[in-house]
């Protein structure tokens, strides 16, 4: 039987950040606004006004390129036994996080368990893919390349029940 599963985690309240990137499309408007008033004043007033004109244009092309991220989801796929991440930007733009073969984790279980906590100590890369703290967190502990790596994430219980199938015997961890 094929086990697939797709699920994207939205920030809960998100009238913080809809009111950042609101603030920085208006902000970004009115610095493109000033750069370009200042462009037609170099003749007048030189260096100053061109270099003014710069900073607020970088300002402008700046937030263009980085106002979406206040839009933020994680989307988890599962497909017999691989699970792949990806980070969507404003419903427009999508990065590839990774992708783990479920069978190959050395440990999974939830964040507030004391395996956790054996398993992050020394030197471990953390992966926090996550946006709700206040969730249920749990963690994928595994090594590639001789590097120990851990990712944070929020699932749902069907996506916990899934994994758990494909985990390797004694891979998860309980407490």
């Amino acid at each position: 039987m094929d086990r697939f599963l797709e699920e994207a985690v939205v920030k809960r309240s998100r009238a913080f950040d809809e009111g950042l990137y609101f603030v920085s499309w208006g902000l970004m408007i009115v610095c493109a606004v000033l750069a370009f008033m200042n462009l037609s004043l170099i003749s007048a007033g030189g260096i100053p006004n061109l270099v003014f004109a710069v900073v607020l244009a970088a300002i402008a092309v700046y937030l263009w390129f980085n106002a979406d991220k206040f839009r933020t989801e994680y989307e988890y796929t599962f497909t017999n036994g691989t699970l792949d991440f990806a980070m969507v930007f404003n419903n427009k733009k999508r990065k590839s996080l990774g992708s783990l073969n479920v069978a190959k984790v050395d440990a999974f279980g939830k964040v507030q368990s004391g395996s956790f906590r054996r398993h992050t100590q020394g030197d471990v890369k953390h992966l926090r893919w996550f946006l709700n703290r206040d969730s249920e967190l749990y963690y994928l502990a595994f090594s590639k390349e001789g590097k120990k790596s851990i990712i944070v994430f929020e699932p749902s219980d069907q996506l916990v029940s899934y994994i758990k199938h494909y985990l390797p015997y004694g891979a998860h961890q309980e407490n």
